[in-house]
């Protein structure tokens, strides 16, 4: 398999903490902070071990979710459209638009809400791109212009109410999903391979999925949902993935892939998990 997420960008965990900005997340459970360093450095040494060039920043000041480096941008060949985030992020996008030219990369910037690779994923020259919750739809013709990527535009499901209307989280004013980031939903693999679930998606984008012709995983609903199965970073050879998806950890190897299983409980809590801790950096065109 072709070798992807070969260098990736990370943060730090000195301000994480939890606002109630997903399904996930509740002011009253609080993280653990010497755990989740200790998760943050797990996940930072199996990259490493794979082959990844880790590169760590310092953690935005005051930013509670900055250690979510994957909602930063979306890069590619040098260029990087930076983030759009929700109102209790933007202080990021400072952090994350310096630390990117520090690397040498071109900065432009959304034009529109935009959740960067966390609702964005390469599979070589498709994009696999989230809509509503986080991103904006206007992204998506935006991001093929500037990045030339072939954009699979996907709708994952919304969290509804008792009485079946969707769910607006009182913070950001958007519509809430437990799948708010396409990366809580999809996989990629290699650029022949991906592990989705269908369940978290609407009808009409499962169609798409099944239609495109990349070999395919299903993941099941509570592996997806409970287990983080889906938030993974794949290097084509090894993958770093939940230790909670037991069935989709037992198709990956089958499959020929070494799989790697940090324990992670309290990034899970302002719900983000592996893949959200790294930015990818070194997307090439194909």
């Amino acid at each position: 398999m072709q070798k992807i997420n070969q260098k990736v960008l990370m943060s730090g965990v000195e301000y994480f903490a939890v606002e109630e900005l997903n399904p996930y997340s509740h002011k009253s459970d609080q993280p653990d902070v010497n755990k989740t360093a200790e998760e943050f450095d797990s996940i930072r040494n199996a990259l490493t071990e794979a082959g990844v060039e880790v590169i760590t920043v310092d953690a935005p000041e005051g930013c509670q979710d900055g250690i979510y480096t994957a909602n930063w941008a979306l890069c590619r060949d040098g260029v990087s459209v930076l983030a759009s985030l929700p109102n209790m992020r933007q202080n990021e996008e400072v952090y994350a638009r310096q630390a990117l030219e520090d690397q040498g990369l071109t900065v432009i910037p959304a034009p529109h809400l935009f959740s960067g690779q966390g609702d964005a994923l390469p599979c070589g020259d498709l994009l696999f791109m989230g809509q509503t919750y986080r991103t904006d739809p206007r992204m998506h013709q935006f991001i093929a212009d500037e990045l030339g990527f072939e954009v699979i535009s996907l709708q994952t499901v919304p969290e509804l109410d008792e009485s079946g209307e969707p769910v607006i989280n009182k913070v950001t004013g958007l519509p809430n999903s437990y799948f708010y980031d396409i990366d809580l939903a999809i996989s990629v693999i290699s650029p022949e391979l991906i592990a989705w679930c269908p369940d978290a998606f609407t009808v009409p984008s499962q169609q798409i999925i099944r239609s495109l012709s990349v070999e395919k995983i299903e993941v099941s609903l509570e592996e997806a949902k409970v287990g983080f199965a889906c938030n993974l970073v794949s290097t084509g050879e090894t993958v770093v993935m939940s230790n909670h998806a037991p069935k989709l950890k037992s198709d990956l190897i089958e499959k020929g892939l070494k799989v790697v299983t940090p324990e992670i409980t309290e990034l899970a809590k302002g719900g983000g998990y592996i893949r959200c801790t790294t930015l990818t950096i070194d997307n090439e065109l194909f």
